[in-house]
């Protein structure tokens, strides 16, 4: 009889700890639900201040939106195609070639080929060349008369130099900089 009564104690203790965990769970699940519960009465007003908030916000658009056909901006002319064209690493100084580009800067270009085409300074055949090719890409990628384009701006800027030296006196070495030059063109329709 003490075996029985240690086995039904035994299965007694077990049984109690299930239920004990059993009676704990249900009421941590409770526990949570208030609390859930507080947070949707809070919500609420946040709710309504979201919903103010949001009303306001389409008012503004909507007075916007009415604003907007009233004020109607002029429509810009379009502006003239401008066709470029660039010759980069041009053997010679950005200093010489800079005193040609000033001269046929804002010339018709017949007029500057014409300049440039009796010019005695070496900057003026790459130049010549640079204001050719400007003009064969306005017939061919714009499809305008390339005799009748302008030039809007030419720029040189300083390229890489090449730097060399030349020996001297007395076992002595002086350098020599061979400068470079990148050359753009623009063009622009002529108005008529």
């Amino acid at each position: 009889m003490a075996d029985e009564n240690k086995d039904k104690k035994a299965a007694k203790k077990p049984a109690a700890k299930k239920d004990s965990k059993a009676k704990k769970a249900p009421a941590k699940k409770a526990e949570k639900k208030p609390s859930a519960k507080k947070e949707t009465k809070k919500s609420p007003a946040k709710k309504e201040t979201k919903a103010k908030s949001k009303k306001a916000e389409s008012k503004k658009e909507s007075s916007k939106a009415k604003k907007a056909p009233a004020k109607k901006a002029p429509k810009a002319p379009a502006a003239p195609p401008v066709v470029k064209a660039s010759a980069r690493y041009v053997r010679i100084a950005p200093r010489k070639a800079r005193l040609i580009a000033d001269q046929v800067r804002g010339m018709h270009i017949e007029s500057a080929r014409a300049l440039l085409q009796f010019s005695p300074r070496g900057a003026a055949h790459p130049i010549h060349k640079l204001i050719n090719s400007a003009a064969a890409n306005a017939e061919n990628n714009h499809d305008l008369i390339g005799d009748e384009m302008r030039i809007a701006s030419i720029t040189v800027d300083e390229g890489p130099t090449l730097r060399r030296f030349r020996p001297r006196a007395m076992g002595r070495a002086t350098p020599i900089n061979k400068r470079t030059s990148h050359i753009r063109v623009a063009l622009t329709p002529v108005e008529d």
